[in-house]
Order: C-alpha cells, then structure tokens, then sequence
C-alpha cells in the first residue's frame, strides 16, 4: 500500500514536475509475469524515476545494512521507508544469511513480480556506461526469467555555464523489448556464459542509452581517480563483449533449475555481491 501512496503522492508529481521524463517503449513493459528490469546508473534519482513512469510495481535489491534499526534520524528513517515500500534487503556477509536473502530477492520473481537492478554496482563516475557484474547474469539464469533493458539519459545535475545555476535537463527513458537467455539455462555455473550473458545484457542497455562503453568496472574506475591514476584508453571499446568468445549453446538448453522451485545457490556470497555492491 505505502509504495502507492508514495509513487502517487509524492514521486510521481516531483518527476514529471523536475525531469519532464520522455518515455519511449512503454509496450515492452508485459503486464503480468516476472521479469528483470536492467538499467544503466548515472545519478541516485534514477531509482525514484524509473519506477515512477512504469505503471507496475518495481522491487530493488538494497544493501541490507541500509535496513538496520540503529542509528540515527536519518538511518532509521531509510530503513523505515525501503521496508514500508517493500525493497528487499540484502545480506552481504556470507554463509545462511546471505542464502536466505537473495531467496528473498528470488521470491520476488517466483510472485510474478518485477526486479529492477543497476548491472554496473555503482553509479557511473563520467556519464559513461561501465562493466556489468555477473550476479544479474547469475540471477536471471537461475530464475529463467527474461531481462528488460532500459537506457536512462539526461537525469544528472546540469549548471548553466556564467551564474552556475543547478538545473535538469529533459530526461530520456528508452525501454527495450524483453531479451531471455534461457538457452544457458543448463549452464548457469560456467563462468565464460556468465561474463557472455553479462556482456549481452550490457550490450542491449547500450543499445538503449546510447553511452560510449567502457571495459572496466566502475567501482575500479572511482577508485582510480580516487588515487589520482588514469586508466588506459584502450578499455573504451565499441560494444560489450567486444573480442570475447561466445559460449556454445548446450544441446539441452532448456534444462535447468525451474523458477518455482530454485534454491539459493552454493556460491550465494559471491552472487549478492554483484548484484548490490
């Protein structure tokens, strides 16, 4: 109820009233069914636009200390409002609890729900798009559900160039029609279909976006910077995957664990991980 209440009342009005969204693509949005939505990640507001302008309701994955009960105003009012509205947390620290939340997360999906996650872990630190982690890959081929990949533009902070006055452009959302991998499905734990499915889904944000690609991690990039480095040129390439191979598909593809019924995976740490760092 409260995840209406506040998309209705609140983040809805503030959108349409800040970014002026164009949207483009609604009808790829299915009306029913489970799906991962992907999205490109250059500014914090994308996580209140997104789900402002698509008309069913979206679940993000969140780091499970944004959760606790303690601390102060702000912190306990985080935690109170991600609960109210329905996000899922996610324990990061290994072993049961982390099983026991990214079954949460895949509980969403089995409810015929849809799960909306930022591949690249973080946001983009120059507006470019970044390497994708595997744990989507990982998520979307365990739950054998298609992915839905959305390209965001124009949602950071722009100034004007003399009084530097702080202003948004005209944000642009640009939905693509849902993509499966299910053919991997019977190979879920190999590592080369995880980086190929990644890179795949990487790819079609792109196509949706339109940013320039980079090869590497954002969150190495940041800490990059951070020390004062530069990494080379030569990770900016056309496209994700670009020279990588492609995996075989198996002669059984649609085997595999069904959604109904899938259990948190041995490597679970590593999987929540990448989804929500």
């Amino acid at each position: 109820m409260f995840y209406w209440i506040f998309k209705w009342s609140l983040f809805l009005p503030v959108v349409r009233l800040v970014w002026r969204p164009r949207v483009t693509g609604l009808e790829n949005i299915p009306e029913s069914g489970p799906a991962v939505v992907v999205c490109n990640h250059t500014s914090a507001v994308e996580t209140f636009i997104v789900p402002a302008v698509i008309s069913r309701r979206l679940t993000f994955p969140a780091k499970a200390e944004l959760f606790a009960e303690g601390g102060g105003p702000f912190t306990r009012l985080v935690a109170w409002f991600l609960t109210v509205v329905g996000q899922v947390p996610m324990d990061r620290s290994g072993g049961r609890a982390s099983a026991g939340s990214m079954d949460s997360v895949l509980q969403v999906l089995r409810n015929g729900e849809l799960l909306a996650i930022f591949p690249e872990g973080t946001r983009s630190p120059d507006g470019r798009l970044y390497k994708g982690k595997t744990g989507v890959a990982r998520l979307v081929l365990r739950a054998r559900v298609p992915i839905i990949p959305i390209g965001i533009r124009d949602t950071r902070l722009q100034r004007t160039k003399r009084l530097r006055i702080p202003y948004y452009r005209r944000a642009k959302i640009s939905i693509g029609k849902p993509i499966d991998f299910d053919r991997y499905a019977s190979v879920a734990a190999d590592r080369t279909v995880l980086r190929h499915v990644t890179d795949e889904i990487m790819a079609a944000v792109q196509q949706q976006s339109g940013q320039e690609y980079v090869d590497a991690y954002g969150a190495s990039v940041k800490a990059a910077l951070a020390d004062g480095r530069q990494l080379p040129s030569a990770v900016v390439v056309a496209r994700p995957g670009l020279g990588r191979p492609v995996p075989p598909v198996p002669s059984d593809p649609i085997a595999g664990t069904p959604l109904a019924s899938a259990e948190p995976a041995s490597d679970t740490t590593a999987t929540v991980e990448d989804v929500t760092a």
